[in-house]
Order: structure tokens, then sequence, then C-alpha cells
């Protein structure tokens, strides 16, 4: 059984129920950054967070920032509320960066717009696509003196290399400008 094969085994059965994706595929961020360097120009990291997100709280130098979502702000009544727009050529603005045969791994902050992410692109037809459980951020501690920060799990928690530069190919086409 090869790695691949290995990690689309694990069960999803104590995943959140929002984390959780049609395909069944899932790997944690440091399996992830294993599987990209394996094989780095098959296997393609995208992070789906907002532009915002990308830019001023970090990425791995290698992943495609293609939001799913972007934020919008209103003003009512005095107040300001924002919200989610989602991005209506999410699944076109992955096809062209991702062949066919290549493999997806798709990370958000802490692995829940990432399944959603994942269910849209196989919807689309997509088969070799993961989402990565523990995001960017990871999940909140819940006990101790990190408890209700994103101190668990993710990709800037186990130590694997990011930053805030920017690839202007690697960005969404409409912050490319």
């Amino acid at each position: 059984m090869g790695a691949h094969e290995k990690t689309a085994a694990r069960s999803d059965q104590h995943l959140p129920k929002s984390k959780q994706t049609s395909l069944g595929l899932y790997v944690t961020a440091l399996e992830a950054y294993e599987m990209w360097k394996a094989d780095p120009d098959r296997i393609k990291i995208i992070d789906v967070r907002t532009p915002e997100e990308y830019g001023f709280i970090g990425h791995p130098d290698q992943a495609w920032n293609i939001p799913l979502a972007f934020v919008t702000y209103r003003r009512q009544k005095g107040l300001t509320i924002y919200g989610p727009k989602w991005n209506p050529s999410f699944v076109e603005e992955v096809r062209t960066i991702a062949g066919a045969t290549d493999t997806l791994l798709v990370m958000c902050r802490s692995g829940d717009r990432s399944a959603m992410a994942v269910n849209q692109l196989a919807e689309a037809g997509l088969k070799n696509v993961y989402t990565i459980i523990d995001g960017f951020e990871g999940d909140k501690a819940k006990i101790g003196p990190e408890r209700g920060h994103r101190a668990v799990n993710g990709w800037k928690n186990a130590g694997l290399e990011w930053g805030y530069s920017i690839s202007l190919d690697q960005v969404y086409p409409g912050d490319r400008m």
C-alpha cells in the first residue's frame, strides 16, 4: 500500500462533520507537506482562505491562494457587518493550475472551509483532492495556558516552512493587478 492509499484510508469517524468530505481523503498538515515534498510537480497545495488571511496571517510558500470566499463589509445602523461572498469562479481557477492527474491538497485556517472546497471540486469531477484537516493555524486548545488559541496542530504549529511573501503567480487573478 503506497503512501497515498494509506493516507486515503484514514477514517473520518473522529472528524467533526464540518471537516468531512464526500471524497473521504484526509491528511494532516505534516502529511500534506511530506506528500508535496515527494512530488512537487504533481501535487498542488491550495489555500482557500481569503486574500487577507493568506497575506497577513501567512501561508506555506508553495501554496496557491484561490479563495473559496471573499470578505464583504457594509454599514447598517452604525454597525459594520461582514460576511462571506462566495467565489463564483473557484472551481475554474483551480482548474487553471491543476491538471486532471494532479493531487490537490486543500487547506484553510482549521479544516472547515477546505472541506467545503473539496466537496465543490468533487462535484465538478475532480477525484484526487484531499482536505488538510488541521489547516494552516490548527484547532483551538481546550485546556492549559493556550486554551482558546489555535495552538494544537496545523501547518504553523507543526513547524513547517511558511512566510508572508506573496508570489503574484500563486494568487487569485483579481489580486494579480
